[in-house]
């Protein structure tokens, strides 16, 4: 009679995160099986140890997760929906003080505001606004403005708002359910980061593979 082939429906992401040294499957994937009795199983089949310093990163292949599998269920369909190359990051986890916490956040909006109000102005003096705000107020009415007019302070007015609705929120605040520039601008960032690891990783051969021998413990728990 034959035996009973089950399906094993398996998801990482890209990226993942982990606060212990030693990583499982349960760290790293998503699973789900018609034999419910085998997730928590497979849960704690150990995958890697991580060093315990800061900064550790390994680069993890599926073709090693599947096989690390069937040591334990030989018979088992392993079907990947997610990504081919798990990058695993260890980070331990560290509590920051509030006051340390409020004190960043200052800096860093100072720092914001102080280089975006230095860009603006540096644009303003190259194109002379001032000069050309002047010349169409005496233009349209006839009459040389002596000091600040009707229009520098449309502009000023317009310049906010149109911040505010380029980078779409104001605080917590979001104008739209769209992400904003800075928001894909950093998911860029961090796809390019994230290949960038994994092509490193593997043309050094240090991309865990199926092929690849686990040095730092036992591949079962």
């Amino acid at each position: 009679m034959a035996v009973k082939q089950e399906t094993l429906y398996i998801k990482g992401d890209k990226n993942i995160e982990v606060t212990k040294p030693e990583v499982t499957l349960g760290d790293i994937l998503s699973m789900e099986c018609s034999n419910q009795n085998v997730i928590p199983r497979l849960k704690t089949i150990k995958v890697m140890k991580m060093q315990e310093k800061e900064g550790q990163r390994k680069v993890i292949s599926i073709l090693k997760i599947i096989k690390l599998i069937h040591e334990i269920y030989p018979n088992m369909d392993v079907q990947n929906l997610g990504e081919t190359d798990i990058i695993v990051t260890y980070e331990e986890q560290k509590s920051t003080g509030m006051i340390s916490h409020l004190i960043k956040t200052g800096f860093t909006a100072v720092l914001t505001f102080t280089g975006a109000a230095f860009a603006i102005m540096t644009f303003n003096n190259d194109v002379s606004v001032r000069k050309l705000f002047s010349q169409i107020y005496q233009l349209m009415t006839g009459i040389k403005p002596h000091g600040s007019t009707i229009l520098e302070l449309s502009y000023s007015i317009g310049l906010t708002i149109g911040i505010l609705l380029f980078f779409n929120h104001f605080g917590k605040k979001r104008f739209s359910v769209d992400p904003t520039p800075l928001e894909v601008q950093m998911r860029t960032y961090e796809n390019e980061i994230q290949t960038t690891l994994v092509e490193n990783a593997s043309r050094k051969g240090k991309e865990l593979d199926a092929d690849t021998s686990n040095s730092n413990g036992s591949n079962r728990s």
